[in-house]
């Protein structure tokens, strides 16, 4: 394939068959996230001159669907069979749980059956690990929801990559990470080269690949370059449901508790035992908001002893008790008396 003035230039001969994309848009799916994936697709066809790629909505109802930004979409077909050579990603958003639906589940089942290839955008991985197609496969799903999906899918390899692919399994971690896996699939499919224009095209300068992770490393998170202090907080990020003490973390790292105590002083205006129930609290918001975990469960899993104690510095932390943040959000609050 020769290239030409930011164009592929493609011999008639050399024109394969379209390639289908089937987008399952799920109830308050991300647009960002949906139009990584679709522009990248768009402008390959324009740069490579003929229809190398072709796509098509679907939806439950077949009808519309809304984007978590309000924006509502015409369907092109509801939850019918699709053909074995397509290609099916499900975008996901906010509220994945509630938009996983019986039959969405169903049908990807089904679809998958037939040997179809799947992949999640965003939160979308959720619904493929509900229907059980990442059991023992690595994937990938937005920093944000990774706690709940490790307490919920024990049986997938979940990773903190940009985007995973799998065998015939594809997952991307949200964002603008569904950019870096089309740009994948059209350099497999048409060469570096094109893929390269199309980056150029979407003025994407840094195309990254599936050995990136999708967060910030912890000196850019914190805006601190202090080797020890980032290999403490690492080693609290690794062990939230099981607390290391500071006298430990010091230890770990070969300074004194009083040398880590202005250490975290100096650098985040807080002690390391106020820092770190700060990153168990954290996680403990986001399991209440995720997921359908009791109360006591959350707790336990952010290493608290007892529930009592979890919720004063809940309440302590966010104005409101666990219970009350599970209200809200239209979940059941279930309490429970916990053994120690």
């Amino acid at each position: 394939m020769q290239m030409m003035a930011g164009r592929a230039k493609v011999k008639t001969d050399e024109r394969g068959h379209t390639k289908r994309f089937v987008f399952l848009l799920l109830e308050r799916f991300t647009m960002i996230s949906f139009a990584g994936a679709i522009e990248p697709l768009r402008i390959a066809n324009r740069m490579l001159g003929y229809p190398a790629y072709a796509w098509t909505f679907a939806g439950e109802n077949g009808r519309e669907v809304a984007c978590s930004n309000g924006a509502t979409f015409k369907l092109d077909m509801g939850l019918q069979d699709v053909e074995r050579e397509d290609t099916i990603l499900v975008c996901g958003g906010i509220d994945v749980q509630a938009a996983t639906t019986k039959p969405v589940l169903n049908w990807l089942r089904r679809e998958a059956r037939q040997g179809v290839v799947v992949g999640g955008i965003c939160t979308g991985g959720y619904a493929m690990a509900r229907a059980g197609l990442l059991d023992g496969k690595r994937a990938t799903i937005h920093w944000e929801n990774q706690d709940s999906f490790i307490e919920e899918f024990e049986d997938v390899r979940l990773t903190k990559s940009v985007f995973v692919i799998d065998g015939n399994r594809m997952t991307t971690a949200g964002g603008t990470s569904s950019l870096d896996l089309m740009l994948r699939i059209i350099a497999q499919e048409h060469g570096e080269d094109v893929a390269n224009i199309v980056a150029d095209q979407l003025i994407y300068s840094t195309v990254r690949t599936d050995q990136d992770t999708q967060r910030l490393s912890i000196p850019t998170r914190i805006g601190v370059r202090h080797p020890k202090l980032s290999q403490v907080i690492q080693i609290m990020e690794a062990n939230v449901e099981d607390p290391i003490s500071p006298a430990l973390l010091a230890t770990d790292v070969g300074m004194s508790t009083r040398q880590l105590e202005r250490l975290f002083r100096r650098y985040l205006n807080r002690s390391p035992k106020r820092y770190y129930m700060e990153l168990r609290l954290q996680k403990a918001r986001n399991l209440l908001m995720q997921t359908d975990m009791s109360v006591i469960n959350v707790a336990l899993a952010c290493g608290f002893a007892s529930p009592s104690h979890f919720s004063k510095c809940y309440r302590a932390h966010y104005q409101t008790t666990p219970y009350r943040e599970r209200g809200t959000l239209g979940k059941p609050a279930v309490p429970a008396r916990l053994s120690i």
